[in-house]
């Protein structure tokens, strides 16, 4: 049985329901900017807290933008549907962990982020992975386009971010949160962009 291409309307609906959950992630990490902003005293800001929270915004705009390739798909299923959803819905709850709605009963972010660290890595971990799943929903043609880069910094991120589920080290989480951030942007940059 042949399986017919996704319509358009069936991919526009995709898009929309992916773009509804992405916009509330932007807009959980811009309203947590914003309250920084609004009250730069009411907090203990911690810098590697702030990397995190530019690299999701990177990542949300790499993701958003990428579901541009669904066109690439030989067939949108119901699995499928679903499947992008939860990949987006990862996205969503990585985002409320690094915003949550109170921390009053930390001691500024850094105490706060040290102590979900195992929820946020290991939210990011099954985000990485879905990535890869995702990746390969729009070809095996398509995934190898991408490079051996693309496998390996999902290696070396999935190992980072397992570690960082138990190290304490405020040292190692400085050098990795700044260290995923630069990397993170130079590589959307050279792929999405007109960097070469």
């Amino acid at each position: 049985m042949q399986v017919a291409p996704p319509t358009h309307d069936l991919l526009v609906h995709a898009r929309t329901m992916i773009s509804i959950i992405m916009g509330l992630s932007l807009a959980r990490l811009l309203n947590g900017v914003a309250g920084l902003i609004q009250h730069p005293k009411k907090e203990h800001l911690w810098w590697p807290h702030l990397c995190w929270v530019l690299y999701m915004m990177v990542s949300i705009t790499a993701f958003w933008w990428w579901q541009f390739q669904l066109t690439e798909l030989r067939a949108l299923t119901f699995e499928t549907y679903l499947f992008l959803i939860s990949e987006a819905a990862m996205i969503f709850l990585l985002c409320s962990v690094i915003f949550p709605t109170e921390i009053s009963e930390y001691d500024g972010y850094g105490d706060y982020f040290m102590s979900r660290r195992a929820w946020f890595f290991g939210l990011l971990i099954a985000s990485l992975l879905m990535d890869v799943l995702d990746t390969l929903l729009k070809g095996v043609a398509h995934f190898l386009s991408l490079s051996p880069e693309y496998p390996i910094r999902i290696a070396l991120m999935v190992g980072l971010s397992l570690a960082g589920c138990f190290i304490r080290n405020l040292r190692f989480h400085t050098l990795f949160a700044g260290g995923a951030l630069i990397y993170f942007v130079i590589y959307v940059a050279r792929h999405y962009g007109h960097i070469q």
